[in-house]
């Protein structure tokens, strides 16, 4: 504990903590309790703001989400913010969307807390790319269907299409597309190119709030009804077999067997 002025201030620390996919109630139980233990807690824009009602009263939010249209911070400012409240508040929480170190670029932070020797730690959260498949029926791997699966970002930090896609869609695999729908015609364009036309593909957005929207069709389909349902973004792609599981795909099941029976 330290005295400053009238203020007494517990010793700086920094917790990362993944804020799960969007549903309050899937922050794991010791996520919540670092939101209770806060002074400061540093949120993003995929956070679910109702998950700061485990926060304490007084506890000083400070948004620092970073969307398209909207001011953001810079990665180097969020570093230097957290140090700074931690230095000066005691316990800041990290709060991030899903997991810190599925593309939350949680291992940064926690590197530049230790350039200034202050103690932190990390507490995983569901990534939405496991768990928003997973509430909608659709498991990232079956016996039969897909022996593993790959999480890829859809945009790098240049704007371009990740060179793990055209990998990624040569395989058998499921693939869970992060970040990706703004590039959802160029990566079904990849997948047109090996060939797999008919592989099933779903769409969500805001997966597990009480705003998601869902698209399920197959990779010729899949960028009509992405328009026609008016699906934006934040919003996850999967690509794969396992997606003929979800109950919308029975539908399409039925009428590729009809069009066999014809040929």
């Amino acid at each position: 504990m330290i005295t400053t002025g009238t203020r007494r201030i517990r010793e700086p620390r920094i917790t990362l903590v993944g804020a799960g996919p969007g549903d309050p109630e899937l922050i794991t139980m010791k996520g919540a309790n670092a939101l209770k233990d806060a002074d400061v807690i540093l949120y993003d824009a995929l956070v679910n703001e109702a998950v700061l009602e485990y926060a304490a009263k007084d506890v000083v939010k400070v948004y620092v989400g970073k969307r398209s249209g909207e001011h953001s911070y810079s990665q180097e400012a969020v570093n230097q913010l957290m140090v700074d409240y931690a230095l000066n508040y005691g316990h800041v929480v990290r709060l991030k969307g899903g997991d810190p170190f599925v593309f939350g670029r949680g291992y940064e932070e926690l590197n530049f807390a230790a350039s200034y020797s202050i103690p932190a730690q990390v507490i995983p959260g569901l990534s939405s790319s496991i768990s928003v498949p997973g509430l909608q029926q659709i498991p990232v791997t079956h016996r039969g269907l897909s022996e593993s699966f790959w999480v890829v970002t859809g945009t790098t930090a240049s704007g371009a299409i990740s060179n793990d896609l055209y990998e990624a869609a040569r395989t058998r695999a499921t693939v869970v597309v992060l970040m990706g729908l703004n590039k959802l015609k160029d990566i079904v364009k990849l997948y047109q190119q090996e060939h797999k036309n008919r592989l099933p593909v779903a769409v969500i957005q805001n997966g597990s709030t009480e705003n998601e929207k869902l698209a399920i069709g197959i990779v010729d389909t899949i960028v009509e009804l992405v328009e026609e349902k008016n699906i934006k973004a934040p919003a996850i792609l999967v690509f794969g077999e396992v997606v003929s599981l979800h109950p919308q795909f029975q539908p399409i099941k039925d009428f590729f067997a009809a069009v066999k029976e014809v040929d």
